[in-house]
């Protein structure tokens, strides 16, 4: 038997973090293939059982583990981006919920023949959107404008108020009726926002102490923060059912928003655990169903519910809540078209429904087949066509080709003004006044900041950005750059110069990889090297290759050549890198530092 449970676990990891390096690969949205591998070895073959291999404790860890997806997801969130879209967040987190609640209701019960009471229970649980779907699809399209931080706020916050609204429907449910349950919702509610306020505000109260009077070692930082979360997620819990869903998210804004300590550490470590808990828990949840409960929802009736949810339940609910907001119509049509359900819904149906079948609600079990048949759907859609929405309505770019160059002297300028002039999008970092005012006067997008102030990527505009060049004469502010970025770029996309040539004495081996960014251009191409270079004369030339002047063409007419940049015919830029040779094809744009030919 511990073999059959060791090869359950297995099945997890492997298809939950397969399916994420998959999606990866061929730019699709990893959840779409988490269900679709939770399917297979779930109801489709059989080969893995959930409740066979976890028990009784399958719940409790999906519980535990949404509660750590929503601290993570409230790390994200800061208030200096929600002051200019709170009008819209509140609407939809308020007025939005009511309008997706009744319409769900509404919609469910006609078209499933459910239990008016199980019907509003469901459409309660519709109302949650989800980080665990939201964030990665934003990653995914990056849209500009207001609409992505609406979407990530709105999806965050509206987790623990639709499963609190879920919480009330259910027991006004086993109470018999809405009647004689008001007194005891109204008390759950003041219950709820007491229980799980305090304990998120106690929460982050207690880690910011601990890391700040230093009073756990580096090593034990970040599970002590763990247990914090595990601690006041179960204690809200225990005295309120779904209070510990708020009691993180608050937990984790509260965090993000403090300026006592620094909590990027806690940050990615909570990343790399939401990754894993995501892969899993789709996996476990969809592999849960069975084939009848399937087959309830492969009809016609299935088709008009998800038409009715896309096309009349989100838009309504859209363009309701921001009627009286500055938003523009084609921001308002992209987030009519991004609703889609999370690991919130899957838990809180799961939950909710195992118990009204042991108390004996007939029908209770398709509140999960239902909500499946949404997730399922709604990830489908949403993630296969957000992306072309968001190009088609020209709010985003989802594999951005522009640059952020870290420094603006002379020769960054340069390098800035060719990529700018080849139509990428260009924007530069300083904090020498007189370089930025040169780059401005020159036409360029510049900013008088420091590039290492924990919020930049506030104050910098990073709409068709997706590569940084650190190009200072400083090492460490370099190094620090691009460690800074790794989280909005990925480590591929983060460049910085190299130190020490391959003719120095020192060895660029001695900087460990993971705190720098790839090198650029070669492997003796420093900033003494490169500012040589330009005050000698040398100049950037962009060439376009052809049949008869290739590259070794191009070579053996300049011979002291450095490429720096090549852009393919699809508009794609790769930077050279010092760990590659550059072999740029015909038809290509080589951008390269050059001597002056003589006459």
């Amino acid at each position: 038997m511990s073999e059959e449970l060791l090869v359950g676990l297995a099945t997890v990891i492997v298809l939950g973090i397969g399916a994420q390096w998959i999606a990866w690969r061929v730019s699709l949205p990893a959840i779409l293939l988490l269900l679709i591998a939770g399917f297979v070895a779930g109801p489709v073959t059989g080969f893995f059982d959930p409740n066979y291999v976890f028990g009784d404790l399958l719940l409790p860890l999906v519980s535990v583990s949404v509660g750590i997806i929503l601290f993570e997801g409230g790390l994200s969130l800061k208030f200096s981006e929600f002051k200019e879209i709170r009008k819209a967040v509140i609407n939809l987190v308020t007025l939005g919920v009511l309008v997706t609640w009744v319409l769900s209701t509404a919609a469910s019960y006609f078209l499933f023949d459910l239990d008016f009471r199980l019907s509003v229970l469901l459409g309660a649980i519709l109302v949650v959107t989800g980080p665990t779907v939201i964030i990665p699809l934003l990653r995914h399209v990056r849209p500009s404008g207001k609409s992505g931080s609406i979407m990530k706020w709105e999806g965050i916050v509206i987790d623990p108020i639709g499963a609190m609204l879920a919480v009330l429907v259910f027991e006004a449910i086993l109470s018999g009726g809405v009647a004689e349950a008001s007194e005891q919702v109204g008390l759950s509610v003041i219950k709820a926002a007491l229980i799980g306020g305090v304990s998120g505000l106690l929460g982050a109260y207690l880690i910011v102490v601990v890391l700040k009077r230093h009073w756990v070692p580096d090593f034990l930082q970040n599970p002590v923060a763990l247990m914090t979360v595990v601690a006041a997620f179960t204690v809200s819990n225990y005295f309120q059912t779904e209070a510990g869903l708020l009691a993180v998210t608050v937990m984790g804004i509260a965090l993000a928003n403090q300026k006592w300590v620094s909590v990027k550490h806690i940050i990615e470590f909570k990343e790399t655990l939401r990754v894993l808990f995501i892969s899993s828990l789709f996996i476990i949840l969809a592999a849960r169903l069975t084939e009848k409960e399937v087959a309830y929802v492969l009809n016609y009736k299935s088709v008009i519910f998800l038409v009715i949810m896309f096309f009349l339940v989100r838009p309504l609910c859209v363009f309701v809540s921001t009627y009286t907001t500055d938003l523009n119509i084609k921001e308002k049509v992209f987030l009519s078209w991004m609703a889609p359900r999370g690991i919130v819904a899957a838990a809180v149906s799961s939950v909710f429904a195992l118990r009204l079948v042991e108390a004996g609600y007939q029908g209770a079990e398709h509140l999960v087949t239902v909500t499946f048949l949404v997730i399922t759907a709604t990830v489908a859609v949403y993630g296969l066509t957000a992306s072309p929405l968001a190009r088609y309505l020209g709010i985003a770019s989802p594999n951005p080709q522009g640059v952020l160059l870290v420094g603006a002297h002379s020769w960054a300028r340069a390098i800035a003004k060719v990529l700018h002039e080849s139509g990428f999008e260009v924007s530069l970092v300083d904090s020498n006044w007189s370089n930025i005012s040169a780059a401005r006067n020159d036409g360029l997008k510049a900013y008088y900041e420091n590039i290492l102030l924990e919020d930049i990527s506030e104050d910098v505009d990073l709409d068709g950005i997706g590569k940084l060049l650190a190009l200072t004469s400083n090492e460490e502010v370099n190094s620090l750059s691009a460690l800074h970025f790794v989280e909005f770029f990925g480590r591929a996309q983060v460049y910085q110069l190299s130190k020490h040539s391959k003719f120095s004495a020192r060895s660029e081996a001695s900087i460990p990889q993971h705190l720098r960014g790839r090198l650029l251009f070669s492997p003796d191409a420093t900033y003494d090297y490169l500012t040589k270079r330009f005050i000698s004369g040398a100049v950037i030339k962009k060439t376009t290759l052809t049949e008869e002047f290739d590259y070794e063409a191009f070579l053996s007419l300049y011979e002291h050549a450095l490429p720096l940049f090549i852009i393919k015919e699809s508009g794609e830029l790769t930077v050279c890198t010092s760990d590659a040779k550059p072999a740029p094809l015909k038809g290509q744009q080589l951008i390269a530092l050059v001597d002056e030919l003589v006459q």
